[in-house]
């Protein structure tokens, strides 16, 4: 670990009084580091206001535009994942601007995530469950994905058996998959207990109401177990296909 403010007492301490001084400086930054909970240069720059931390929503979005941009292409269920994020939070439509902007920016991938990252040490569990959706949402998770969700993990201080668990979650079940993936309107319209003459508001509505029922998100911390998470995590997959499938047919957005 490094203690920024130890070495800067250290050098100070050195430059004034040799020896003697370099131990007393060292002394007076290690308490400082301890009193400010400072773990490295990049919280020290934070702390002086070289980069401002970005909030709790816009550090969510910057971590799923990092992940949807890891392996070269961002896709449409990568952005449509992004949408039932802020739908699940209930983001008005600054709040949206703002998660539009913050995936925008991890794309980039010029944000250093560490320092934000260790501001909620003990309490990421939630930014790490976003996180897998966005992995799983295409299927699979690839080697780029695993490794940045780890090491976002372990600056959480989130163990490897939680975050195993999280992962196993929101994977897909095995076997076949719904018929809705093969593209199955009629099947979509039934899931959603909607017809081909409803409007768009109220196609809508009824994803936006199914979704709130079947979000696993329901079942965290409830005691309930990984089985009933996976089967909530695939209807909620289900939904989205079937939304998405909808839409494409009655071109809405």
């Amino acid at each position: 670990m490094l203690w920024p403010l130890t070495l800067l007492g250290a050098f100070a301490g050195w430059a004034v009084a040799s020896i003697p001084g370099a131990l007393l400086g060292g002394l007076l930054g290690q308490v400082a580091d301890r009193r400010l909970r400072l773990r490295g240069w990049a919280e020290l720059r934070e702390r002086l206001g070289a980069a401002p931390p970005p909030g709790d929503e816009v550090l969510l979005f910057i971590l799923l535009g990092r992940l949807a941009k890891c392996d070269g292409q961002v896709l449409q269920t990568h952005i449509r994942q992004a949408r039932a994020e802020m739908q699940r939070l209930g983001l008005d439509q600054d709040a949206q601007r703002r998660a539009i902007e913050a995936f925008a920016r991890g794309k980039t991938g010029r944000d250093s995530l560490r320092a934000p990252l260790r501001r909620y040490r003990g309490r990421g569990e939630a930014l790490l469950r976003a996180c897998w959706r966005m992995a799983w949402v295409d299927g699979r998770v690839s080697r780029t994905e695993r490794e940045l969700i780890l090491l976002w993990g372990k600056w959480l201080e989130v163990s490897a058996a939680t975050q195993e668990a999280l992962s196993a979650a929101y994977a897909p079940r095995q076997g076949p998959m719904p018929s809705t993936v093969g593209g199955s309107y009629q099947a979509a319209l039934r899931l959603l207990g909607v017809t081909a003459d409803s409007e768009p508001a109220q196609i809508k509505q009824a994803y936006r109401r199914l979704l709130s029922r079947h979000h696993p998100d329901k079942l965290a911390g409830s005691g309930a177990s990984a089985e009933l998470v996976r089967e909530a995590t695939e209807r909620t997959r289900e939904l989205r296909q079937a939304y998405g499938l909808i839409r494409q047919r009655h071109g809405f957005r």
